[in-house]
């Protein structure tokens, strides 16, 4: 299963097998797939070739591999692609041979992990191709599936994108609400850093220059998020910094925006978009008879 995995980017084995059986509960129930059971004999045995239909980057197999061996450990997968993939239309993914039942029960759920994953990388990967001629980097954020976190930010990668924090424990994000409660950007920022372990960077939002100047002030901060901000207001917010700290531009980054935004030398992009509204990639999983 391993080598299915996109070659720059890590997926733990502890979340494949999480996810899989969620989602294999979830759709067996309790009496298992009755169809399958009532029209297809118990030793019948089936040919199956995953396939996309649509181009685009490849990202998941892991899942339906270990789906498929899931419900059948004795199937046999051969695999044409890996993850991290760019592909065209109605390229051959993987190919499968092993008792039909099994296949039949797994198609779906293989597939709701393929085409979704698949559909993020994709969209990742739409961004990173725009901004090429830049150094911007382009990342996801907190807005995932609940319970899909892990892979979905691995389909970023699988796209080329990078990660922005996996959670709340991971790093130090602080937005308006934590400035307003906590009585300004100083105070704030004296909290987290006197709280702050040495390893733990310490992020936070502006939502104009006059709040970036504060935070540069500080000498607390090591990243700003500029929210919503145009991009003759990020090109400004560069100047500003002079590479004093790193910049990230967050808020309403589209297709259609993102070069833009890449041109105005600020350090990051992220855009919660490839996560929660990249349409999937379209897959399918044909019987060979």
């Amino acid at each position: 299963m391993t080598s299915l995995l996109c070659a720059d980017a890590f997926l733990s084995p502890l979340e494949i097998d999480d996810a899989v059986a969620r989602a294999l509960a979830e759709d067996l129930g309790r009496a298992g797939d009755v169809t399958s059971i009532a029209t297809i004999p118990d030793d019948a045995t089936g040919r199956a070739i995953v396939v996309a239909r649509s181009g685009g980057v490849i990202s998941g197999l892991p899942l339906v591999a270990a789906t498929l061996r899931r419900l059948a450990p004795e199937i046999e997968i051969a695999a044409h692609a890996r993850d991290g993939a760019e592909v065209a239309a109605r390229t051959a993914l993987m190919t499968v041979t092993g008792p039909a039942r099994a296949i039949l029960s797994a198609e779906r759920t293989a597939l709701n992990f393929l085409g979704h994953m698949s559909g993020i990388a994709s969209a990742t990967h739409q961004f990173v191709r725009r901004v090429t001629h830049t150094k911007l980097r382009v990342c996801c954020t907190r807005k995932t599936t609940p319970g899909l976190r892990a892979l979905e930010k691995y389909a970023v990668r699988c796209g080329r994108g990078f990660n922005h924090r996996f959670g709340l424990d991971d790093a130090i994000l602080i937005k308006d609400n934590h400035i307003a409660v906590a009585g300004g950007i100083a105070p704030v920022l004296q909290r987290a850093r006197a709280a702050a372990g040495h390893l733990v960077k310490i992020e936070i939002e502006c939502d104009t220059l006059d709040q970036l100047a504060e935070v540069l002030a500080t000498g607390l901060a090591d990243v700003a998020l500029l929210d919503n901000m145009d991009p003759a207001m990020l090109r400004r917010a560069v100047a500003m910094v002079g590479g004093r700290m790193v910049l990230e531009a967050s808020g309403g980054i589209t297709l259609e925006t993102i070069a833009a935004v890449a041109e105005t030398g600020v350090d990051y992009a992220s855009s919660g978009w490839i996560t929660h509204s990249a349409p999937n990639l379209d897959v399918a999983l044909d019987i060979e008879i």
